[in-house]
């Protein structure tokens, strides 16, 4: 067997430079042949083929992966936005020395390119004058395709988020289907997954030494294709460990936890159980050469660890596709195995081929997060885009990334399946150092920080407080249902870092846009202080998605209790700092788990609060993310997947699907636009709810007008797919027409209703 490489044993910046670092640092990554001549150079050793325009900033990911690996002594160059219709652009810096490195950019392409209406947006945030149509479908796919076709023997690399996000058989949106394995359709050698600094950089020493990629097998953050499973290794089938009171023996995380502490996470234990399950005498995993239990006198590091020889069979390709149950249990298995520390490898066969994906790479140190974010980026966009205008780089130019990683395991969220759950940072030393970096370097710096954040505001240092717990944990959140008793929620670190911010000179003022979990800020008022004393400019952006319980628990969000409390207190302190300050709350319409007697609700809600939302994001599944799966297959994979739960009825999930009732969803938060208030009445009238039609104070909408009628009748015209003229989404299915009326909303009477409304 090879094992995997203990890639957290070699800092970042230990390797031996290649022979190129006498070429030194470029200014920015060369474009053209041009540039290429100016910097001495006749061959780039990596070039990175990307869907975003090049800016070198660290907030992209083209940007990061070139300056690391420059400083590594390779010599990159950059595609930006190629023209995919043929493989001219793809050669226009030559042949790479070692290979291509593609991704599709900060964002999935389909998801930069659509609606989640499935409209195709005439916008892009990442392009030069924010203009639309400057990459591909797929772009992975297609960027990769056409580097073979310019050099077929050079390897290809892809990586980026929507690499990641399409690692192994997953559910595809846009095409309303499961689609392979990203590797398949792309052709790529490798595939990395993650921020993926430290998988690539081991990668291309590897090759730079004459490794053949294809032997490329033990990197930990990679995934690959092979005809078979790899020697040595012992494989285990996925339904043999997820069955209700069955899992594989690993040491209990929560043993040496206080009463209080496992009474506090009994609850939280109803998706994974691992304490439960073992204590009950669980049916135990036999692997090769592991003992089933563990003696108290050794250390942790003694012990046998079944991870590091065992790969998991997943259901294959062909099962995930034709059967949901299937799916809804790889999927559950997918999120089970993140953990960097204890996670195995998971093999998918497609075909006759399989997909090999290893475990998670291990996350960055401080140091090493210090050393990505001190290379010399330029902060600006290439030269070659003149006075264009980049939206994207506009909105983040005086931010600053002080961490990666979030433990809140949002359902709808893609950062765990991406960056992972282990919080990342850097030291306020180098945080400091940007702010510095940022007052040199970015023209018009008006000394106002933007942000200083990450995925969450305020998850800054926040880590596991024990070793062992943090090494086999399972779950997919620390804060869902309720915060674990192991979580550091001490936010001084967070604190002392804005104080000294705010004393850099220079600096008028040090923005938090990030979003602010709220339950975590709640366990310490010193930080909920100081942000509303000193860092918001008059809104604060927070999400709490929804007021109901069922699509929370859906989402894994924490209830309103905790983010009244915060509100409670953050007018608090605004108050005593003699400021008018507003929480701006952010809601997703049509999320799994939503009825729409929920949205009535959350609608009151807003009403109640005298909230008018101007923008509402309809829910949009991404790829592999756990509330795609209730998307798609209607099950609760959130909990153990079985037949016999699906035949009850326990498992199932209602899913808002098709044009009509995500329309709506999306239009009851909009209740105070006259445009959709012919839409609301007539769903408030099918579920028995009439008497939120009209001029009270309770009332959602007014009763229609005479006008209102008037111009109904006129415009009128039939649909094309139905009598109301939408068109189908995704899941959307047809009805005759009298199915149709027999169907219409979900009906509640008056005194099912329950929600009382000032």
């Amino acid at each position: 067997m090879i094992p995997l490489t203990n890639n957290t044993e070699r800092n970042l910046f230990s390797y031996p430079k290649y022979w190129a670092e006498c070429y030194g640092t470029a200014p920015f990554f060369p474009m053209s042949r041009a540039e290429m001549d100016i910097l001495g150079w006749d061959s780039c050793d990596i070039i990175i083929v990307t869907g975003d325009a090049y800016v070198d900033h660290p907030s992209f990911g083209m940007a990061i992966i070139g300056r690391m690996l420059e400083s590594q002594g390779f010599r990159v160059g950059i595609i930006a936005q190629p023209d995919w219709k043929s493989k001219d652009a793809f050669m226009q810096l030559g042949q790479p020395n070692l290979f291509f490195g593609v991704t599709a950019g900060n964002m999935d392409s389909m998801i930069n390119r659509y609606t989640a209406e499935r409209r195709m947006r005439h916008d892009d945030a990442y392009t030069p004058n924010d203009e639309g149509g400057k990459r591909p479908d797929r772009a992975v796919t297609a960027y990769t395709q056409r580097c073979k076709e310019a050099y077929k023997a050079v390897p290809v690399v892809i990586g980026g988020i929507e690499a990641s996000l399409r690692r192994i058989a997953h559910y595809d949106y846009w095409s309303d289907k499961v689609r392979q394995s990203v590797l398949f359709d792309s052709k790529a050698d490798l595939l990395v997954y993650g921020n993926a600094e430290r998988p690539l950089i081991e990668i291309a020493h590897r090759i730079a030494r004459g490794e053949d990629v294809k032997k490329i097998t033990n990197v930990r953050g990679s995934a690959f294709l092979a005809k078979q499973a790899l020697p040595g290794w012992k494989g285990i089938d996925s339904r043999d460990i997820d069955r209700p009171g069955k899992i594989d023996a690993i040491p209990s995380p929560y043993q040496d936890m206080t009463a209080q502490s496992c009474e506090d996470n009994a609850e939280q234990s109803q998706t994974d159980s691992i304490e439960k399950d073992i204590t009950k005498t669980a049916q135990i995993i036999e692997i090769t050469s592991v003992a089933p239990t563990y003696k108290k006198n050794k250390s942790w590091k003694e012990k046998v660890k079944p991870w590091e020889t065992t790969y998991i069979n997943l259901p294959t390709f062909e099962q995930v596709k034709n059967n949901k149950i299937l799916y809804a249990h790889a999927s559950r298995i997918f999120h089970q195995e993140v953990n960097p520390t204890s996670a195995k490898p998971l093999v998918q066969s497609h075909g006759n081929r399989i997909i090999w994906l290893n475990p998670p790479a291990k996350p960055l140190s401080t140091e090493e997060m210090d050393g990505v974010f001190g290379l010399p980026y330029q902060r600006v966009p290439h030269p070659s885009y003149g006075k264009a205008k980049i939206p994207a780089y506009d909105m983040i130019k005086t931010s600053i990334n002080i961490m990666r990683g979030c433990f809140g395991g949002c359902t709808f969220c893609s950062i765990t399946e991406h960056e992972g759950r282990i919080i990342q940072s850097r030291s306020h030393e180098s945080i400091i150092a940007e702010i510095e970096d940022i007052k040199v370097k970015v023209p018009g710096f008006t000394g106002v920080i933007s942000d200083l954040g990450g995925p969450t505001a305020n998850m800054y240092q926040l880590n596991c407080k024990s070793e062992k717990a943090e090494a086999t944990c399972r779950k997919p959140s620390c804060v869902w249902p309720t915060i674990c008793g192991h979580l550091d929620t001490d936010h001084t670190p967070t604190i002392e870092l804005y104080r000294k911010a705010r004393k850099v000179k220079g600096i008028k003022k040090v923005l938090i846009a990030s979003g602010v979990r709220y339950d975590l800020a709640i366990k310490d008022p010193e930080y909920v202080k100081e942000l509303a004393t000193h860092h918001v400019g008059g809104y604060l952006k927070i999400a709490p998605e929804h007021t109901e319980e069922g699509p929370l628990n859906n989402m894994m969000k924490p209830g309103m209790g905790s983010y009244n409390k915060f509100k409670e207190m953050f007018d608090h302190y605004s108050k005593l700092a003699g400021k008018k300050q507003y929480l701006i709350p952010y809601f997703i319409s049509a999320h799994p788990g939503t009825t729409d007697k929920d949205m009535v609700n959350l609608a009151l809600w807003l009403k109640e609060n005298n909230f008018k939302l101007d923008q509402v994001q309809n829910f949009y599944p991404s790829p592999l993310a756990n509330a795609t799966t209730l998307y798609h297959t209607e099950i609760n994979s959130l909990r153990n997947v079985t037949t016999k739960n699906i035949a009850k009825k326990d498992g199932s999930v209602a899913v808002p699907k098709g044009a009509i009732q995500r329309r709506l969803h999306k239009a009851i938060l909009r209740y105070h636009d006259p445009l959709n208030w012919g839409i609301i009445r007539e769903a408030l009238t099918k579920m028995g709810l009439t008497k939120l039609i009209g001029s009270a104070p309770n009332c959602l909408v007014p009763r229609e007008t005479r006008n209102e009628q008037r111009n109904q009748k006129n415009s009128h015209k039939p649909g094309k797919n139905n009598a109301k003229g939408f068109k189908t989404s995704p899941g959307q299915k047809q009805h005759s027409a009298k199915n149709k009326a027999q169907k219409g909303l979900t009906r509640f009477s008056s005194d099912q209703f329950k929600r009382k409304s000032k």
